[in-house]
């Protein structure tokens, strides 16, 4: 498969992956780039291609999602703007290191399964495990890590975001998923720049599959905000994910 010439078939079927991926992602606050790459390393997409592919769905969904979660006044920018402050830098900088394959598959298979992980066992009112108060330098180290891993990989950061958030006891799940909303967004925004950077732009199918997940993120967003969540769905996706992990580290 050409870097530019995606088959028709796989076109659609990525379409629909996405599509699935997208509501399900955004009915917890996150826009599905771990589940995005997950499609592509099934279909077989080139490499090259999947981390500015997925930043740019991010980028539409996370949009999305955190527009309709912060209206409903869920947003906390004292908790926001360290973690932003912190992460976009350092998802710049990791966009642009020159990473060798094995360990990019390495660490986008770690991706995979903290993502299936969050999707498929961790429920939305987890319990605190972890008594440590939210504090701004605290919030601007982690994010700082988040963003680098997140564009050495392709990812928002969301996967590693709310689960923190929520295993600290820092914010209900909807505050968490409106701050991990807009952390992905510009995650993503900083990590596509460096991708066009490095002469690495998305697909031309690109134009077909935005409205595919914007229409994904509006369903699935408005799921999260009904507390409505579809938790089987979600665990099914999982089980994707994992399989497409495995297919990475064997292929």
């Amino acid at each position: 498969m050409a870097p530019q010439s995606l088959e028709t078939e796989s076109i659609a079927l990525l379409a629909l992956l996405f599509f699935v991926a997208s509501v399900l992602y955004s009915s917890v606050g996150h826009a599905g780039a771990s589940a995005y790459l997950a499609a592509m390393i099934l279909v077989g997409v080139p490499r090259e291609l999947m981390k500015p592919t997925a930043f740019s769905l991010n980028i539409l969904v996370a949009t999305l999602v955190g527009v309709r979660f912060a209206r409903a006044g869920h947003f906390r920018w004292h908790l926001f703007w360290p973690l932003a402050l912190g992460s976009v830098p350092a998802t710049l900088l990791g966009t642009t290191l020159p990473v060798a394959p094995a360990t990019f598959k390495v660490a986008l298979a770690i991706v995979l399964i903290l993502g299936a992980a969050r999707l498929g066992l961790m429920p939305d009112h987890a319990n605190p495990l972890i008594k440590l108060p939210f504090s701004a330098p605290l919030a601007l180290v982690v994010g700082m890590a988040i963003g680098l891993i997140s564009g050495m990989t392709g990812t928002g950061g969301g996967i590693f975001l709310s689960p923190l958030f929520l295993l600290c006891g820092w914010a209900e799940m909807q505050t968490v998923a409106a701050i991990s909303a807009l952390f992905i967004l510009v995650n993503s925004a900083a990590g596509l720049a460096g991708s066009m950077a490095s002469s690495h732009p998305p697909p031309w199918a690109i134009v077909l599959w935005l409205p595919v997940v914007a229409l994904g993120g509006w369903i699935g967003s408005s799921l999260g905000l009904g507390k409505l969540a579809p938790i089987m769905l979600r665990r099914l996706l999982a089980i994707v994910m994992l399989v497409a992990c495995i297919k990475l580290l064997t292929g």
